[in-house]
């Protein structure tokens, strides 16, 4: 046996397999293989799925330190020209050399390189005639006339995300589209707003999950995003603007996951969220209600009014069982909503904390939670009123009288903290390194143990490696005398520890 001679595994293996397993590279990197051997010349071309980046051409120019001013701005312009050719006959070849050969995945990101148009089209064009059913196109370039409407018209296409930043606008004539259950909109602009929208979906007839982001409906007359057969939703809208959407609709009766970020629209004509089981929302008012809102409070006149109404919008979300509330939606219920809904079913909260913004709206949302088993604070911090109950102890500065005052109706009135039903208290982003808020954090965790009778397991998250400053925290609570909960026992997890009275 001639043990001097290296073999070469990979090489006997079929040509199938070894195809597939260049499909797991980037084309890129899968052409680099053709170099190895005469077998291995053509066979990059052939894996199922393709994956093209011009940014992998572009990184080669990368700025000379001794050029600078007008030469070198046009030898970079010249260098990007060669190079986004060397692309585009790059991708050329790939796709002649496949023919009519089936694929599975295109991936197509193309930057600020000068690329043809016409070109990119017929690639597009290419492998939708070969039954692709995953596109990914993310293209910034700055096209005058319209993304042709054939991309969305496909038997094939189960998986389609599209990100045309800075153009071209989308046309929507026809659409086509019984097989697709992920569709992925990012920075488009239709050409006919909102109807483009409503038709794009209305092509969709078994899409399970849409993701929209970055897509502003401010300017459309009617919003509906109407599916009965939609599972999940993400709605990424842009935020602090001046103006707010129209009006809003969701037909949405199957839809189990939702995550929302949007300014708060004039009507929402529709709400269906009957079947939701977990809900992110993020919904925030315009900058001008926003001032509106810190105006009234500081001159006193806000008693009982409201800047927006996104009471439908809530109400369309009280089936839900875990819920997500951004710091600036407590805010939106405080001053857009007639009045929070009862939560039945909701079993798993979180709370995002802001300096700029109260907790008024908290003990309304926990009495109206009487099945709520899990609490998460991300943050302690938040705005100093004195309309959060007995949520906090940060109270504005009060004279002792209205202090016994409030201390005999708390005697009397069952708060929303001794009647809410918890039993896991999970406190994160509790303190940094060095925080020297952290006595005020402290007390507050004190304040809920002493109040809230059902809790079983404080959780909280320290982020600091400075070991003595955990023990110490640790060990303030642990001998803390006042628990309204027997059986409640503490967690604190630092960078280096994790300290447990289970232990």
């Amino acid at each position: 046996m001639d043990f001097g001679r290296s073999r070469d595994i990979i090489s006997g293996l079929p040509e199938s397999l070894i195809s597939h397993i260049l499909s797991f590279l980037t084309t890129k990197e899968a052409a680099s293989t053709s170099v190895l051997a005469r077998k291995w010349r053509y066979l990059f071309a052939f894996v199922p799925n393709l994956d093209f980046d011009d940014s992998v051409h572009l990184s080669l120019g990368k700025k000379n330190p001794l050029s600078s001013g007008e030469d070198y701005l046009k030898m970079i312009n010249e260098r990007n020209n060669q190079l986004s050719t060397s692309f585009m006959a790059f991708v050329d070849q790939v796709l002649a050399l496949q023919g009519n050969s089936p694929i599975h995945k295109f991936s197509l990101k193309i930057g600020d390189g000068v690329v043809d148009r016409v070109r990119v089209i017929r690639w597009i064009f290419n492998v939708l005639e070969r039954g692709v059913s995953d596109l990914e196109l993310d293209m910034h370039l700055k096209w005058k006339s319209s993304f042709p409407s054939k991309i969305f018209l496909s038997e094939t296409l189960v998986r389609l995300k599209l990100s045309v930043d800075r153009g071209p606008r989308i046309d929507v004539d026809d659409v086509h589209l019984p097989k697709l259950k992920t569709l992925h909109i990012e920075s488009v602009k239709f050409e006919k707003h909102g109807i483009g929208l409503n038709k794009l979906l209305s092509g969709c007839h078994i899409l399970e999950e849409l993701i929209l982001e970055y897509i502003s409906w401010c300017l459309w007359e009617f919003v509906s995003v109407s599916l009965r057969t939609l599972k999940r939703l993400t709605f990424c809208g842009e935020l602090m603007q001046d103006e707010n959407p129209i009006s809003v609709s969701f037909d949405t009766p199957n839809l189990v996951y939702l995550m929302f970020t949007d300014v708060i629209a004039d009507e929402y004509s529709k709400v269906n969220f009957d079947s939701l089981v977990e809900a992110h929302i993020n919904l925030q008012m315009s900058e001008d209600q926003m001032d509106q809102t810190r105006f009234s409070d500081s001159e006193g006149n806000m008693e009982g009014g409201m800047v927006a109404n996104a009471t439908d919008f809530i109400m369309g979300i009280c089936n839900v069982k875990i819920l997500y509330l951004s710091a600036y939606t407590l805010e939106v219920l405080t001053y857009c909503c007639e009045a929070i809904p009862l939560f039945n079913n909701l079993t798993h909260l979180t709370i995002e904390s802001n300096p700029e913004v109260g907790w008024e709206s908290l003990p309304d949302l926990l009495k109206n939670s009487p099945n709520l088993e899990t609490l998460v604070f991300k943050g302690l911090v938040h705005q100093v009123t004195d309309k959060c109950g007995d949520m906090c102890l940060c109270k504005p500065w009060e004279d002792e009288e209205d202090e016994e005052e409030e201390e005999e109706e708390e005697e009397e009135v069952p708060s929303c903290l001794s009647l809410c039903p918890v039993k896991v208290l999970k406190i994160l982003d509790f303190g940094d390194i060095y925080d020297d808020e952290i006595e005020k954090k402290i007390d507050q965790v004190k304040h809920f143990i002493e109040t809230m009778p059902y809790v079983e397991q404080l959780i909280l998250h320290y982020n600091t490696p400075i070991d003595e400053d955990v023990i110490k925290v640790y060990q303030q609570l642990q001998r803390h005398p006042k628990v309204a909960s027997s059986k409640c026992k503490l967690q604190l997890i630092s960078d280096n520890l994790s300290l447990s009275s289970q232990d």
